[in-house]
């Protein structure tokens, strides 16, 4: 009898009878099919006001849920000062190339301490790194021999600007800046005449101090990717000179440029002589590039190169092109245009994407033994066939 009484008491819960706890609580009973109300769920604040919950709060109770509650007062930034999105200045940034190689550009909002403290990161790559442990003896290069053969001239006195320029002061643009500035004094005299020529036994003075033209130097670098071909980068970013800071003590500059993306053999100098002539069109200085492409190329297209392009700068002559794999898409192209971008135009015009670009022969210089990042300074022979018969 007492089981059953007790199987009866089990079932009669089930129905919805109320139990010892509903009736300790206060809560309405419900049965197996049924769920708590939304209400009986919300807590003890269901049913009042916004106002009533806030006297409710600051009376002393306390909810679980304060922290998130919506009627949290929201912080307000004064007005003067810049929210950490909106800090910095709003510059238009260089975004890259399209497809048609045309350069794109964009506004962003630049932040100058986070451009240093970014300067200063990139510091840690392995070109650099390796660049800085590495140090070559530089070579001294007697030229005067060949010089004196093949001077035109037996004077020996050179122009003003270009002995301010081989001081490594400043270009020779800048220097007849300086020049007419009067700034240069020679001799205790103050020279404003530009093309006034001095000899080398002259005293040059510029802002107090004795200058002296450096000696030439000659370095040839293989460049890496993601490095800019500049002197001096306002963005802080990643240029080649970072490469190369270890070499010398002389203010070196590359002789033409190589696009960001772009790999290969590039050359720094103080000569600006030298860097006039490898620049100047009329030389026709030889330029070998390896070249990878999206996809195969047809012998149709490599006819239409060969035979030259017309494109919005005028006619592009090719001196040679090979395909070099047999999916077509590896050729090798020799050219003497030094225009900008040249390369990449020429293929871009046919539709073509080139995927990687590298500068594997300049001016006779190759990268024999150079591995990728590195430098070296060129021989005395290289040096001469640079100057002198190129």
């Amino acid at each position: 009898m007492k089981n059953q009484n007790r199987n009866n008491q089990d079932g009669n819960r089930g129905k919805g009878r109320p139990s010892n706890s509903s009736k300790k609580t206060g809560r309405k009973p419900y049965g197996d099919n049924q769920r708590p109300s939304s209400k009986s769920r919300r807590g003890k604040f269901e049913g009042y006001s916004s106002s009533e919950r806030k006297e409710s709060k600051s009376a002393g109770d306390f909810s679980p849920l304060k922290k998130y509650s919506k009627d949290k007062p929201s912080f307000q930034r004064p007005e003067n000062q810049e929210s950490p999105k909106e800090k910095g200045t709003l510059k238009t940034v260089y975004k890259g190339r399209g497809k048609d190689q045309r350069p794109v550009f964009g506004t962003e909002r630049v932040d100058e301490e986070r451009n240093f403290q970014k300067s200063r990161k990139f510091k840690n790559n392995r070109f650099i790194k390796n660049n800085r442990d590495f140090q070559e003896e530089k070579p001294e290069y007697n030229l005067k021999k060949v010089e004196r053969k093949l001077a035109k001239s037996s004077s020996s006195e050179i122009r003003l600007n270009k002995y301010i320029a081989n001081s490594g002061i400043c270009s020779r643009r800048d220097a007849d800046k300086l020049i007419e500035k009067g700034e240069i004094k020679v001799n205790g005299e103050v020279i404003t005449e530009l093309g006034h020529r001095v000899s080398l036994t002259d005293k040059v003075v510029y802002k107090g101090k004795t200058i002296n033209p450096e000696k030439p130097v000659y370095v040839l670098l293989n460049k890496p990717k993601d490095f800019i071909t500049t002197t001096d980068d306002p963005m802080n970013r990643k240029t080649v000179m970072h490469l190369v800071q270890s070499a010398c003590d002389e203010r070196i500059f590359p002789v033409g440029r190589l696009d960001r993306n772009t790999t290969g053999l590039l050359l720094f100098t103080n000569d600006g002589e030298l860097a006039s002539k490898l620049s100047h069109p009329s030389e026709k200085i030889k330029k070998i590039y390896q070249v990878t492409l999206d996809k195969p190329i047809g012998k149709s297209e490599v006819e239409a190169i060969l035979e030259g392009l017309t494109l919005e700068d005028g006619l592009v002559e090719v001196d040679d092109l090979q395909v070099l794999s047999k999916d077509r898409t590896i050729l090798g192209i020799e050219i003497h245009v030094g225009k900008n971008r040249i390369v990449r135009r020429i293929f871009a015009h046919l539709g073509f994407e080139v995927v990687a670009l590298d500068r594997v022969t300049y001016a006779g210089l190759t990268k024999k033994d150079l591995s990728r990042g590195q430098w070296r300074f060129l021989t005395e022979k290289e040096v001469i066939n640079l100057k002198y018969f190129k």
